[in-house]
């Protein structure tokens, strides 16, 4: 077998980070799921600021959150269309789903609403950090992308803890339950 070649220069020695039958990571796959998840976020939060209103102590925390999360889709979007990544075809199941979670989590209180948060922030965290450990140096506007996404989200559930999301009834199966729910949505929205 021949010798891996780096590319040296002064003060530099480069060794490509893929070689021949190793994987590649599935960057239109994540960017398709990542966009999904970003979609998703702006529903809960569009289904949560609907039925709290502006009277609501939790109001403008998911506001802000809100706002956060359609830059983030923004983002997404605007590199799909650069690179040619269709979107999911569960887009629209998303939609109603996202939206149904932010109601109904909203209608059981401020403190479930933000339990929501705290809940598909954990997962958005996990699911952020095994792409970034999957892409390596490989797509280095992706990895910065995500590593600045992954930071918002990490903040979104410190805050939503901060706020009360564990004084919600039930707080651990509802955050099961919505954990369970967004890792089916991140393992569906990769395949289709």
């Amino acid at each position: 077998m021949a010798a891996l070649e780096t590319k040296e220069g002064p003060g530099v020695t480069e060794t490509p980070s893929w070689r021949p039958r190793q994987a590649r990571a599935d960057v239109h796959s994540m960017l398709r799921v990542d966009q999904a998840g970003e979609y998703g976020a702006t529903r809960i939060y569009a289904g949560q600021l609907a039925v709290l209103g502006p009277r609501s102590t939790a109001t403008r925390l998911i506001a802000r959150m809100a706002a956060q999360e359609q830059r983030h889709l923004d983002v997404f979007n605007a590199m799909m269309v650069e690179r040619g990544v269709r979107p999911t075809l569960l887009q629209p199941v998303w939609r109603v789903a996202g939206h149904v979670l932010g109601a109904v989590t909203a209608l059981m209180g401020p403190e479930a609403a933000l339990a929501c948060t705290a809940a598909v922030e954990t997962e958005i965290d996990r699911h952020y950090g095994e792409q970034l450990k999957t892409l390596g140096d490989e797509d280095p506007d992706l990895v910065a992308t995500i590593g600045e996404f992954r930071s918002d989200e990490v903040e979104h559930r410190e805050t939503a803890l901060a706020a009360g999301a564990e004084n919600a009834v039930g707080y651990p199966i509802l955050s099961a339950f919505i954990r369970g729910g967004c890792r089916a949505a991140i393992a569906l929205s990769k395949r289709i």
